[in-house]
């Protein structure tokens, strides 16, 4: 994996894109993804892994240009967002499309903005989106301990919803202060066992089968897959178009899709003081690599991030 050690000449923005003098950067899934390829690239033969000069789609950082079409934003402008697919975000300067960046909340750092993007876009997107979330409704998050998870605790209590947050027990404690009305250690308590039955369930780390959910759902409750393990992802999107076909209670696996309106949805959120960025671990961008396998071990308590510092001091 390269990052900023190594210097690349700077970029130019095209006729759409910011460029962007980068003060920090968060780390994702979606990153290793980019090293070593999806999770069935490793065990289907023939299937190709992405090859990434750089990777880090999360970012946060200061305008230094713009391309000719660019509207919104001029040089000196603190905006934060995604690079898009392509990646690129581990360095000291990166361009991104003008419609996935948004000014940065003026109540955090550089860094606590890095850390919002991806994470809390698929958190509102699966909750208000697919999930249809309304107010007073009961929803169930099975994973509410790393970056989308503590997200979702945050934007499910802001769209005024009943929160049930399922954990690990060194996590009980944090679900508590950011909002769930009520915390499951699933080392204690299995939902799947429990009489309670909701009108959402988001799996954002699902460990159990699509069934499990379904029956833990009121007759006209909606599940919605956002990770989990391989056999949880191809189960989920295999049937949910057919389960919700045939039955009142909808299911379905979906992929965010990060723009400007929703990231400034989240920055009215965030200044509003109704949503906070956790931040597990924080490193230098030279010890990008060490985050990454951080990242890979799975019991990230909140968001990685990554700092990224100027020769210029700024």
């Amino acid at each position: 994996m390269r990052c900023s050690s190594r210097r690349w000449k700077k970029p130019t923005p095209k006729d759409t894109e910011v460029l962007i003098q980068l003060y920090a950067a968060s780390v994702n899934p979606l990153d290793l993804f980019h090293i070593k390829g999806a999770p069935w690239n490793r065990r289907i033969p023939g299937l190709r892994t992405p090859k990434q000069p750089v990777i880090g789609c999360d970012i946060a950082g200061r305008v230094e240009a713009v391309g000719r079409d660019v509207k919104q934003f001029q040089p000196g402008d603190d905006v934060f967002g995604v690079t898009g697919f392509a990646g690129g975000g581990f360095a000291e300067y990166v361009c991104a499309p003008e419609a996935k960046l948004a000014r940065k909340p003026a109540n955090l750092s550089f860094e606590d903005a890095a850390a919002v993007p991806i994470a809390a876009i698929t958190a509102l997107q699966a909750l208000r989106d697919k999930g249809k979330l309304q107010p007073g409704q009961e929803v169930l998050l099975d994973g509410a301990s790393g970056g989308v998870g503590t997200f979702a605790v945050q934007i499910a209590k802001s769209l005024g919803a009943e929160v049930t947050a399922v954990c690990s027990t060194r996590n009980v404690d944090t679900a508590r202060s950011l909002g769930a009305d009520h915390v499951l250690d699933y080392t204690q308590e299995d939902f799947r066992k429990s009489a309670q039955h909701y009108d959402l369930i988001v799996g954002v780390n699902a460990h159990h089968s699509i069934f499990d959910y379904l029956r833990a759902l009121r007759p006209d409750g909606t599940y919605v897959a956002i990770g989990g393990g391989l056999p949880q992802i191809f189960q989920t999107m295999l049937l949910a178009p057919f389960l919700s076909r045939i039955g009142r209670k909808k299911t379905c696996f979906f992929v965010a899709n990060i723009n400007h309106k929703d990231l400034a949805f989240l920055k009215e959120l965030i200044e509003a003081g109704k949503v906070v960025p956790i931040i597990d671990r924080r490193y230098p961008l030279s010890q990008a690599a060490e985050a990454i396998r951080y990242l890979e071990k799975g019991h990230a308590q909140g968001k990685i991030v990554l700092t990224v510092e100027h020769n210029n001091g700024a």
